[in-house]
């Protein structure tokens, strides 16, 4: 079975069924993998939500766009100004397409293979398994109608700034999804920074990507949300998809065995790029 993944969508279908197109993907035959991110920015949400939901073999995980969409949905949280959620919101089929999203998880983790996929990455603070066990506690209050909620009307915010394993309840939650759905750089003690999107060369003083803490451990980590590395990360085992496509660069589409990269920028323009 093919398998690939691709870099944050942010509505915007045509240049993913383009880049599937070049690589012959067979829906009934291929998997796909979505790092988060499919809505917000572009002006197809809905046709991508549509588009994931229909594919029998698909893995897909929850960014930070996506629960904000649901918590939108939820009237817990105003749009914000450069949204461009009204399609999805306003579709006849949007309770099918929200319930749906509200079921992703946080991580996917294919164990054969030894990959892992979360929206930002893992924090060096937690193994495959650690991870794994933090993100199917907010999933499950993410699918419990009594707790999720509460959950959105919580979930924005930086504080606390770092796990322990003594946080409970909604500050428990939010570290675990800040850490899966806005992590960029961290600090020594596993202290998200939020301020800064930069590439690594503007890293803030006393902070580091997310990737340099991590130890090769056997698994590689594919994540999106981080548009500025343009892919980029020096290493192998952690693989970065979010290119920026929604900025005017470039919307990735990685073979999971081969490392080979399909793209394609708003002008249409592809190229393949070899395995670093």
């Amino acid at each position: 079975m093919p398998r690939y993944a691709v870099g944050d969508l942010q509505g915007h279908l045509k240049p993913l069924q383009a880049l599937l197109e070049r690589v012959e993907f067979e829906p009934e035959r291929d998997e796909l993998w979505l790092v988060g991110d499919l809505v917000n920015r572009g002006s197809d949400n809905v046709g991508v939500v549509r588009f994931a939901r229909s594919l029998p073999h698909l893995k897909a995980v929850l960014g930070n766009h996506d629960l904000h969409l649901l918590a939108v949905a939820h009237g817990v949280r105003p749009p914000r100004r450069k949204d461009t959620l009204d399609d999805i919101l306003q579709a006849d089929d949007r309770e099918e397409l929200l319930h749906w999203l509200q079921q992703l998880p946080l991580l996917v983790r294919d164990d054969a293979h030894q990959q892992v996929m979360t929206h930002a990455g893992i924090p060096a603070c937690w193994s495959v398994d650690q991870a794994t066990a933090c993100a199917h506690e907010v999933e499950a209050v993410l699918r419990d109608p009594a707790r999720a909620a509460d959950y959105f009307q919580h979930m924005y915010g930086n504080e606390p700034a770092n796990w322990s394993g003594e946080l409970q309840g909604i500050e428990r939650w939010r570290v675990i999804t800040n850490y899966f759905t806005r992590m960029r750089f961290i600090g020594p003690q596993h202290e998200l920074d939020f301020a800064h999107k930069e590439q690594p060369q503007q890293t803030p003083a006393g902070f580091v990507p997310w990737y340099e803490q991590r130890q090769p451990d056997g698994w590689q980590i594919i994540f999106g949300h981080w548009a500025a590395l343009q892919g980029q990360t020096g290493r192998a085992d952690c693989v970065g998809l979010d290119t920026g496509y929604g900025w005017g660069a470039w919307l990735t589409l990685y073979d999971l065995d081969t490392g080979v990269r399909y793209q394609i920028n708003p002008e249409g323009t592809q190229r393949v790029l070899a395995p670093d």
